[in-house]
C-alpha cells in the first residue's frame, strides 16, 4: 500500500517555475513506478511525466518535454516535478500517482496507476 501527498502548487506568472513534491508512505515506494498527471477544468486527466523504479528511465508528454523534469529520491520516499517556462495552459490540478509494486513499464493511461494523491493546484497567469 502506498499513500501519496502532493505539495508545492501555487500561483505563478507565465515563464516562471514551480517544483511539486510528492511524499509517499509505505515500504514499497522504491519498487514503484511514479507518475504525475494533471486535470484542467472540463478536461480529462492527462499524463505529464513518469519515472521508473531505478535511477531512471523517464517519460514526458510532448506538451511538457524540455520544460518539466521528474526526479525521485528513494531515500526520502519523494518524487519531484520541476516545472519551468510555465504557460497558462499548464494551469491544472496536478496529481501524483503510483503503479503497484513490481510494475516494470511506464504507462501513460491513468487507469494503469493504483494509488493517487489528493492533488495540488497550479495556476499560471498570463
Amino acid at each position: 500500500q502506498v499513500q501519496l501527498v502532493e505539495s508545492g502548487g501555487g500561483l505563478v506568472q507565465a515563464g516562471g517555475s514551480l517544483r511539486l513534491s510528492c511524499a509517499a508512505s509505505g515500504r514499497s515506494f522504491s519498487s514503484t513506478i511514479m507518475g504525475w498527471f494533471r486535470q484542467a477544468p472540463g478536461k480529462e486527466r492527462e499524463f505529464v511525466a513518469a519515472v521508473t523504479r531505478s535511477v531512471g528511465t523517464t517519460d514526458y508528454a510532448d506538451s511538457v518535454k524540455g520544460r518539466f523534469s521528474i526526479a525521485r529520491d528513494n531515500a526520502k520516499n519523494t518524487v519531484y516535478l520541476q516545472m519551468s517556462s510555465l504557460k497558462p495552459e499548464d494551469t491544472a490540478v496536478y496529481y501524483c500517482a503510483a503503479r503497484r509494486a513490481g510494475s516494470v513499464l511506464i504507462k501513460r493511461n491513468p487507469g494503469e496507476y493504483d494509488y493517487w494523491g489528493q492533488g495540488t493546484q497550479v495556476t499560471v497567469s498570463s
